[in-house]
């Protein structure tokens, strides 16, 4: 009998642990908010010391929530007090990557002055936006070392091009040649290979969704296109 009882306590215990677990703000949040996200998933659920607000993060983006999942934030938090803008800090943070993990040997090597200062630029060959940064930012920018990952998103034709570079015999000059002068790198040997798979990989794992995007040694990211003086900041930031 006693045995009996026990089995029934603990039964009725695990039964309440699991209505607890259902009941819980993450579960409340998934079931009413996950479903508007047009089949995206929310990665993690985390409490905010401010405004009673939830984080979710849904691939490299941040929304808020209240604990029911009755309501649905998109936008910036920011500290009222310092400026500062919370949100964005945040996002900087989960996108961290570990610079000295890329493979550079993959990348185009560029060298400009000294090369001390030392970047990592996903870009496409057919991107309109990384053509200007070519032929603006990054052809003006001095003493920094810039490893191009040529990153292919936009179309076949970004593939194509970026083999050909790739098997040029000066590939640093065929990439400026085609980013800043419009000048198509030649045809190569079909049995030239390129590290072009290995790099759509990369970039989907590092939640690269659009370029250029340019990665520094502190492990932190530019999305898009930056100015020479923006650029200059940011590389004098970092310790």
């Amino acid at each position: 009998m006693l045995k009996t009882k026990i089995a029934v306590l603990a039964a009725t215990g695990l039964m309440a642990s699991c209505v607890g677990a259902q009941n819980t703000p993450e579960a409340a949040i998934r079931k009413n908010v996950e479903p508007r996200l047009g089949g995206a998933k929310i990665d993690s659920i985390t409490e905010t010391p401010y405004g009673g607000l939830y984080e979710l993060r849904v691939g490299g983006d941040i929304l808020y929530s209240d604990k029911k999942g009755d309501y649905l934030f998109i936008g910036q938090v920011y500290d009222a007090k310092t400026s500062r803008n919370i949100t964005k800090a945040r996002i900087d943070d989960l996108n961290k990557i570990k610079f000295s993990d890329l493979p550079l040997a993959s990348a185009l090597k560029q060298v400009k002055g000294n090369g001390k200062r030392v970047i990592a630029v996903f870009e496409d060959p057919n991107c309109g936006y990384c053509k200007r940064l070519r032929q603006t930012t990054l052809k003006e920018i001095d003493n920094v070392t810039i490893y191009t990952f040529m990153y292919n998103i936009l179309s076949e034709d970004s593939f194509t091009k970026s083999k050909n570079i790739w098997c040029a015999p000066d590939r640093v000059k065929a990439w400026d040649d085609w980013m800043i002068n419009n000048k198509v790198p030649p045809a190569t040997p079909a049995n030239c290979e390129s590290p072009n798979q290995k790099i759509v990989e990369l970039g989907q794992k590092l939640k690269i969704q659009g370029t250029p995007a340019i990665f520094f040694t502190d492990g932190t990211r530019i999305p898009g296109a930056v100015d020479l003086a923006g650029l200059e900041a940011k590389l004098n930031s970092i310790k």
